[in-house]
């Protein structure tokens, strides 16, 4: 039942969300629907052969997407920041080189760009 669930989720949000996202909430009230949206622990490929340690989020932001069944619809969301150890760095994913991947939809890449720059 659960990939059930999973699948009706990826339908109804950006696609390639859950990639790199988790989804930790959903709450409904006057306003429309909320989408809690937490940015998964996976080290930025341009960062994968140095040592990382994950420094908690960013503020969370929202982010009207599109309405479902007449309720408006935001996606509340925390990106991750990492610090690199050794040099006390901290980085976040840089979603300009995730889109250029092959494994994003150029839809979802563009949503994040808007999104985060």
């Amino acid at each position: 039942m659960e990939e059930t669930y999973r699948q009706l989720i990826e339908l109804l949000l950006p696609a390639g969300l859950l990639e790199y996202f988790e989804l930790t909430n959903t709450t409904k009230d006057s306003k429309g629907i909320n989408i809690f949206l937490e940015e998964k622990n996976i080290v930025p490929e341009e960062y994968r052969d140095q040592t990382l340690h994950s420094k908690g989020f960013l503020p969370e932001i929202q982010v009207q997407d599109f309405p479902i069944r007449g309720q408006k619809v935001a996606l509340c969301i925390k990106r991750r920041r990492w610090e690199v150890v050794g040099s006390g760095q901290i980085i976040t994913r840089n979603w300009t080189l995730v889109r250029a991947g092959a494994r994003m939809t150029t839809e979802f890449g563009l949503f994040l760009k808007g999104i985060f720059g």
